[in-house]
């Protein structure tokens, strides 16, 4: 038996491990979305492939390696293949890597006397992977196939050295080579940081007294969450949520969730069946997003690793947008990905809507452009996700303009993008009155836009919330809609709706307006003062403090006296 002491200290150094991993792969990145959003994610498995530690990074990647390193090693071992040290594995197959191709994951074995003790993993989001439209996350494709390389586990280091004609494969499919094969060495590089911290461990603890502390680590972490779980109430509830299509009826996620004693049971039986279209969801995406849920309502310091997972019992269709089969198209699942959230926080708030908040933005907002330089000649290819707002809370208000759910990464510098790339950014603000209404309201979304400043570029849209406006909570009214369109050089608008792509040119400008959170709470109840705050900070027009909040603005300041009086009548005539 290990000492507890031993077992924390071992945990926290497979955590901080990860962390490094992730630094060493945000340092040598050359991509902005790597090194500038940190779209990128680090974790540490044991020999079985359980996870053992991650950093704190992206909710829809982690959860989803979880899923996705178990089964690359049962395809291997299906296949023969065998790994030896100083090899590097990469692989994108979002049926055995769990999201989209533009998601790579980089293995490394770390042996100790010609055993394997662990691996070191990272999944990286690359700019391009080939595919139908620069930035490869196509609206229209309906097929893996069109959507870009598609990258089996391979060997992409051996006994330590690049395989020349596996990254020359690569690259030859891809935009902007120079930029991917930078991403592809720093992801190379985090796997030898977390490699060489592992032998470091090992020097300090014997191997077999290491995984008596990497069996206990899981098994803690086991019990913490069953008791968690045990203290909330027995439930059995179902809610039901859309996604946007491109063409055609909205597609339907389902959800019923049952807890009893120390388990959940999450069952999306309902839920559409794959479509022809980008939507559909390998099963990492539905089990990382599921875990973001699970882990939010139960206790935010929950350590997650392999022992989490195990009282939580899902279902997933297969062929269904929530667990698709090959060959479906992938690209937009991390849209899928949100909208499982919500589905899973509305079925929640029917039975502990203090700990959930109201919806978010819904979308990741993805922007991919790409063109030819004139001048040059070479290809560019330009990608990031735009932050929304985030759902009013019990006691709190939404938060604004920030990455919500199951993206957590950073702003993309403009003036990185400004001096890399031919466009030009008009705005970058708060989009006003977009928060939801509430006693808590909700986030604010945000207003992006940029100009082409030379040649023609393809612009593609994948975002969400569109038509269907984030919803409120306990009366909270719903976010404001998305938008996204494209002004053109002689003021016409081009109107995208939630996922398309139109060609653009120079002086074209494209303009991003993303979703609100929906509010939390009856309006009527929300405290005049903070009414009075966000009129001053342009956050809600004068009208909407009246007609909304019911609150009257007279010379910057309150009237209490006329504010009672119209709180009283409006209260009145929603009873009527």
């Amino acid at each position: 038996m290990v000492d507890p002491i031993t077992v924390e200290v071992v945990r926290c150094c497979l955590e901080y491990t990860a962390e490094e991993m992730g630094i060493a792969l945000r340092n040598a990145a050359y991509s902005p979305n790597i090194k500038e959003r940190m779209d990128h994610s680090c974790a540490i498995f044991d020999a079985e492939g359980r996870l053992l530690a991650q950093a704190e990074h992206i909710p829809v990647h982690l959860g989803s390696m979880a899923w996705a390193i178990k089964k690359i090693l049962e395809h291997l071992r299906s296949r023969g293949a065998e790994l030896q040290p100083n090899d590097v594995i990469a692989v994108n197959d979002p049926f055995l890597a769990g999201t989209h191709l533009n998601d790579i994951i980089m293995i490394k074995p770390v042996f100790n006397e010609g055993n394997v003790v662990a691996y070191v993993a990272n999944r990286a989001h690359h700019v391009d992977v080939g595919g139908m439209v620069p930035g490869s996350i196509s609206a229209h494709a309906v097929e893996v196939h069109q959507e870009g390389l598609i990258i089996p586990p391979i060997k992409i280091v051996e006994d330590g050295v690049f395989k020349d004609d596996v990254l020359r494969m690569w690259l030859r499919n891809v935009r902007a080579p120079e930029v991917v094969v930078g991403d592809i060495r720093a992801q190379v590089a985090a796997c030898h940081v977390g490699e060489k911290r592992l032998r470091e461990l090992m020097e300090r603890y014997n191997v077999e007294q290491l995984l008596e502390i990497f069996n206990e680590i899981l098994r803690h972490s086991e019990k913490l969450t069953r008791l968690s779980i045990k203290k909330l109430p027995d439930f059995n509830v179902e809610a039901t949520d859309y996604l946007e299509a491109v063409e055609g009826e909205d597609v339907i996620i389902k959800v019923s969730m049952r807890k009893q004693e120390d388990e959940v049971f999450i069952d999306f039986t309902g839920s559409s069946p794959q479509v022809s279209a980008p939507l559909n969801a390998p099963m990492g995406i539905t089990i990382a997003a599921t875990s973001f849920v699970l882990k939010t309502i139960l206790d935010p310091d929950l350590v997650i690793n392999d022992g989490f997972y195990r009282p939580v019992h899902i279902i997933a269709p297969e062929g269904s947008v929530v667990n698709a089969k090959w060959p479906a198209a992938v690209g937009a699942s991390i849209e899928t990905a949100q909208r499982i959230v919500d589905v899973l926080y509305m079925a929640l708030s029917k039975v502990i809507p203090k700990r959930v908040p109201a919806a978010a933005c819904g979308s990741m907002n993805n922007i991919l452009i790409g063109g030819v330089d004139p001048e040059s000649g070479k290809a560019w290819v330009f990608y990031e996700t735009v932050a929304g707002g985030y759902g009013g809370r019990h006691g709190l208000d939404g938060v604004d303009a920030v990455h919500c759910n199951m993206t957590n990464t950073m702003n993309t510098p403009i003036e990185v993008i400004e001096g890399e790339l031919p466009l030009l950014f008009t705005r970058y603000e708060i989009r006003p009155g977009s928060g939801g209404a509430g006693k808590w309201r909700g986030g604010m979304g945000v207003i992006r836009s940029f100009r082409i400043l030379a040649g023609r570029a393809l612009v593609t849209i994948v975002g969400e919330r569109v038509k269907r406006r984030p919803w409120g909570l306990c009366g909270g009214l719903p976010g404001e809609a998305a938008k996204y369109y494209v002004v053109r050089k002689d003021g016409s608008i081009v109107h995208l709706g939630s996922k398309g792509s139109v060609v653009v040119h120079e002086g074209d400008e494209v303009v991003v307006e993303t979703a609100g959170g929906g509010g939390y709470g009856d309006p009527l109840e929300r405290n005049p003062e903070a009414v009075l705050q966000d009129y001053l900070n342009g956050l809600i027009a004068a009208e909407d403090a009246v007609n909304i909040y019911g609150v009257v603005i007279k010379e910057q300041r309150i009237d209490y006296e006329e504010t009672m009086k119209l709180r009283s009548k409006k209260r009145a005539l929603s009873k009527s």
